[in-house]
């Protein structure tokens, strides 16, 4: 793991651990002040049963908060945004433990006031916690020192792509070196500049200003690189980071058009498959498909009644939308949705789908947004076509053009498609080639660094999707 991903990983840990002490002690004070507001005749409750109670509560919104997002390193959110998933994660903890408690805790003596007190005392609390920690700059847990070398067009993809305070969380730029070769006319404009000799110079700098990491962004590393100072540095503990993994590790995306051949060969991730990893990722997806299948099947029993009803044009044809799409290996299949556009939505040919886009159904655009659309592809999943997570799959004639025009395309189709994906995640609706290149950044990170840990993370973030409808 690298020094700025554990410096995140710590500070989120730690803001989870103390959020779950916080909403324990609520838990406390919510019984006393229950006991004291509503309890005329007060009844001796066994602790055991504020202890379940206090548990299970706290364990819920731990749980939720993960799945709307409020632990994740760069929560790209206003703090308004923020006061609304804790009440989303709050409201959804309430209601389950509500149903449990009513369900297998009926004997419980717990007054019925007790509960609402809770919840309520949490959302002020958690709010208060968070104002704190997030607009005074609590638990940073020191922000790393950081200076890059070079001041070209390389270098300059930080200040695009890193502009906001959010991007930057945990860390400092402390300016850029320009060096040797670097193309200045397309490299840095706002950013500060750091105008000292490459020599002994740059390493007193480094020295004085107690750099912890060094990035490299040079145009031209050849003959222009201090390789002595930056080798040196790293000997004393500095970190040396190549431009592509600063760019990976802090943003969750690949820089495509930086790629180059052999930092691909080099770099960690890509893992093989193999049978058995196959088996089992088609075993769990097997799964999670019945799961969700058991849960949404009335919704999608609603949406078909709907759609077959919203125009009598459409009951000359199915409800269901199949399209030929590309998938693992290239090999094309055919996809399954319910239909969202008009019937004769593509008699011109095929057409990118865009955000606002006119052949659109009413009930289609209710259907996107929330990704109702989508649950036929269960169905894909069961035949082993497409997995939970992974790339969106595109159309044929799209991918054909793609291919020509965007560097390493290609390479997206190494893994299976998924109904939902990081880019989906990270990045709008697309409609054009040059929102499919921002797309693949995504998606090549996701093939890189394909894990089971990676697949839940987005399986929670995606609940947040839908919970929100911010449908991608």
């Amino acid at each position: 793991m690298s020094f700025g991903n554990r410096k995140e990983v710590r500070r989120s840990n730690t803001i989870m651990l103390l959020e779950a002490a916080i909403i324990s002690y609520v838990g406390y004070l919510a019984s006393v002040l229950a006991k004291e507001l509503f309890d005329v005749y007060f009844v001796l409750v066994p602790t055991i049963q504020y202890v379940y109670q206090i548990g299970l509560f706290t364990f819920l919104i731990i749980i939720s908060a993960l799945s709307v997002g409020l632990y994740e390193a760069k929560l790209r959110e206003t703090f308004r945004g923020v006061i609304r998933r804790i009440f989303v994660s709050v409201a959804i903890s309430y209601f389950i433990t509500e149903v449990i408690s009513n369900t297998f805790l009926s004997k419980t003596d717990i007054s019925q006031y007790y509960l609402p007190t809770y919840a309520g005392l949490t959302i002020v609390v958690l709010i208060t916690f968070r104002y704190f920690i997030d607009r005074l700059g609590i638990l940073g847990l020191g922000h790393s020192k950081i200076i890059v070398i070079g001041a070209g067009e390389r270098a300059s993809i930080i200040e695009k792509r890193m502009r906001r305070k959010v991007d930057r969380l945990g860390f400092e730029i402390l300016g850029f070196v320009p060096i040797l070769g670097d193309n200045r006319e397309e490299g840095i404009q706002k950013e500060k500049l750091i105008n000292v000799e490459i020599d002994e110079n740059l390493k007193n700098f480094i020295v004085d200003n107690e750099i912890d990491e060094i990035v490299i962004a040079c145009d031209e590393r050849r003959g222009s690189l201090p390789v002595e100072i930056l080798f040196d540095c790293r000997l004393k503990g500095i970190a040396v980071t190549d431009l592509l993994d600063f760019m990976e590790r802090e943003s969750g995306q690949m820089v495509v058009n930086l790629m180059y051949p052999s930092w691909v060969i080099y770099s960690n991730g890509f893992n093989s498959q193999n049978s058995l990893r196959d088996i089992v990722n088609y075993v769990m997806n097997c799964f999670m498909a019945t799961s969700v299948l058991l849960v949404t099947w009335p919704f999608m029993l609603l949406t078909s009644i709907i759609i077959f009803f919203e125009d009598v044009n459409l009951k000359k044809v199915s409800i269901f939308y199949k399209q030929e799409r590309v998938g693992l290996n290239g090999r094309p299949f055919n996809i399954i949705k319910f239909r969202s556009m008009h019937h004769d939505a593509e008699k011109d040919g095929a057409k990118w789908a865009t955000s606002n886009d006119a052949r659109v159904t009413k009930v289609g655009f209710f259907i996107r947004k929330f990704r109702i659309d989508e649950l036929p592809q269960i169905w894909n999943v069961f035949k082993g076509e497409m997995s939970f997570i992974g790339p969106r799959p595109e159309r044929p004639q799209f991918v054909e053009q793609l291919v020509k025009e965007i560097p390493f395309y290609n390479q997206r189709h190494n893994v299976k498609p998924g109904l939902a994906g990081w880019a989906q995640l990270n990045y709008p609706y697309g409609a054009s080639v040059e929102d499919s290149l921002e797309k693949l950044k995504f998606d090549l990170y996701y093939v890189k660094h394909q894990s089971f840990m990676l697949d839940i993370l987005i399986l929670i973030r995606t609940v947040e999707v839908v919970l929100f409808g911010k449908g991608r």
